[in-house]
């Protein structure tokens, strides 16, 4: 089995202990919780430990204070992360690294903060190089160490930190970290630590446990953030009482060439369809495809390169789907070739992607119509529809990026969360434009019509949580240029102000000059099954509405 409390208010998985009955996702979270179960199926997962949400409760009720039995929780945590590695925390050699991680009761993605690679210090770094081998490698996780440490846990700008790195490029005339070496990295690394204490009027800590602590608390403390808030407000989960933290022996994706971080959906979460949604990014570490600041291909850059590991990450989402028996949304890391699982949620899908999930599932046998019939009780069947242009003759798209969100969007051009809230607050229809999408932009996220990201992957937080609200979002768009003071961009050959009119092609991923018509489709024949099978079960309420085949040309200018 895979989990055991040990001692009290402490939950292993991995570690070859029995499975704890009270280690459900009120406890531990949503993220553990699902980890619990991966490990005790026999999946390849990292072992790690819990700390409970009772103490992030506690941590909020005395202020912002760890309760004094934390750091006795986390060394016992550790002992058992030595006993199963045979590495060391914080020790001079074969040193054990920990990433410490969110776990809300419900999924937040990209909400509540991670940090990696906890344990790494001057110390350990070269313990760390005589481990692996690997020199770049343990010099990269340091200066990833070290710029998340600072904005995480120190709550300092990330500004400066970028701004060393950016220098560096522009020095090795390299257009990514990725094409720096062993002594630009170095380099970096030392200018990083000088920055850190400029900005913070102290040293990096350089005792791994004080570095885990830490960690700890801003994991907790990242509960009251404003988009954390922002998110539980929108999503009507106010009443959840504080988030767990997961302690997880490291691997890593960034060792080289047979080496990577994906997230992969086991079905298409825009559409529905029963194929593998995959990011994928060699030589990086997860926050790379997540955060929306990097450029990420799907499919093909794990397939065409690796078929047989795609096969094995392809068999892993069914393994998933047939454990969870829902759809998921799973993280991974390759570690010189080899596959580990780090996460599965249930996931974040469109109405019309839940709507032929539901189908598809009842018909492969993978669930009954009752649980079908539960899990569409939140949507309104009929109102799902999607959207797409009617493209004039003539009429060019003016570049296109990754489609992340289907559907369409017209509106007016802003380029900040704030004039995207303005807009809709008096009733006219933004796309919000951005080099990329935080987390912290979720206001804006959530009242534009549509966002337009000049970087970023179709499975970032941002484009996990674009597509629950149903909004239309392309990503990695490379033709999209801002313009000095803020207030405009280039797309391709056009200059675009704010105010000026858009339209996006979530589909296609294409980007149009102007206000377009669109067509308005409905899936007659899915909601048509499902009423089928709310005949058949009466007494199970779903909000099942007749669907009128045929399609609506809506005017131009209708949000």
């Amino acid at each position: 089995m895979a989990a055991a409390v040990r001692p009290e208010g402490l939950y292993l998985f991995g570690c070859g202990a029995p499975l704890s009955a009270s280690a459900t996702a009120e406890v531990v979270g949503n993220k553990a919780a699902g980890l619990i179960r991966m490990a005790g199926a026999g999946l390849p997962v990292p072992p790690g430990f819990v700390l409970p949400t009772a103490l992030c409760r506690a941590y909020l009720q005395q202020g912002g204070r760890l309760p004094d039995e934390t750091v006795d929780l986390l060394r016992s945590g550790l002992g058992e992360l030595e006993r199963v590695s045979g590495l060391g925390f914080g020790r001079d050699r074969r040193p054990l690294l920990v990433s410490v991680r969110s776990g809300a009761p419900a999924s937040m993605p990209g909400m509540l903060d991670t940090v990696l690679n906890i344990g790494l210090c001057d110390r350990t770094l070269p313990a760390l190089v005589r481990l692996t081998g690997n020199p770049r490698h343990a010099w990269d996780s340091y200066r990833r160490l070290i710029q998340a440490y600072a904005e995480v846990v120190g709550g300092l700008p990330a500004v400066p930190f970028e701004r060393v790195l950016e220098e560096h490029l522009r020095r090795e005339a390299v257009p990514s970290v990725i094409e720096l070496d062993v002594t630009a990295l170095k380099g970096v690394c030392q200018e990083l630590l000088a920055r850190y204490e400029a900005e913070a009027g102290a040293l990096f800590p350089q005792d791994p446990l004080a570095q885990l602590t830490g960690a700890v608390a801003a994991v907790f403390r990242s509960w009251q953030s404003a988009r954390a808030a922002e998110y539980r407000r929108l999503h009507g989960l106010d009443d959840l009482a504080g988030t767990a933290v997961t302690v997880q022996a490291m691997v890593f994706g960034n060792m080289g060439g047979t080496s990577g971080a994906g997230v992969g959906f086991t079905r298409d979460p825009a559409t529905g369809e029963n194929e593998l949604y995959l990011d994928f990014l060699w030589n990086a570490q997860g926050e790379d495809v997540v955060s929306g600041r990097c450029a990420v291909p799907g499919a093909v850059g794990l397939r065409r390169p690796a078929p047989e590991l795609y096969q094995q990450v392809r068999q892993a989402g069914v393994r998933l789907e047939q454990l969870f028996g829902d759809a998921q949304d799973f993280e991974f890391t390759v570690q010189e070739g080899r596959l580990y699982l780090l996460q599965s949620r249930a996931a974040k899908r469109t109405a019309w992607a839940a709507l032929r999930i539901a189908c598809d599932q009842v018909a492969e046998g993978l669930i009954d119509e009752a649980m079908a019939l539960k899990r569409l009780a939140g949507y309104d069947l009929a109102s799902i529809r999607t959207t797409r242009l009617v493209v004039p003759e003539g009429c060019r798209p003016i570049s296109a990026g990754v489609p992340a969100s289907p559907g369409v969007a017209v509106g007016e051009a802003v380029f900040e969360p704030e004039a995207a809230v303005a807009r809709a607050s008096s009733g006219r229809s933004a796309i919000l434009v951005r080099a990329d999408i935080a987390t912290e932009d979720i206001a804006g996220l959530a009242a534009a019509a549509g966002v337009l990201t000049a970087r970023g992957g179709r499975t970032s937080h941002a484009a996990v949580v674009a597509r629950q609200l149903n909004k239309v979002c392309i990503v990695g768009c490379g033709d999209l240029v801002f313009l000095g003071g803020g207030r405009g961009c280039r797309i391709g050959g056009e200059v675009i102000r704010e105010g000026a009119a858009l339209s996006l092609d979530g589909h296609s991923g294409r980007v149009y000059c102007g206000r377009l018509e669109y067509i308005e489709e409905k899936p007659t024949r899915l909601v048509e099954e499902v009423n089928r099978w709310r005949a058949r079960s009466p007494g199970i309420p779903v909000p099942v509405g007749q669907v009128e085949a045929g399609l609506l040309i809506k005017n131009r200018g209708d949000k």
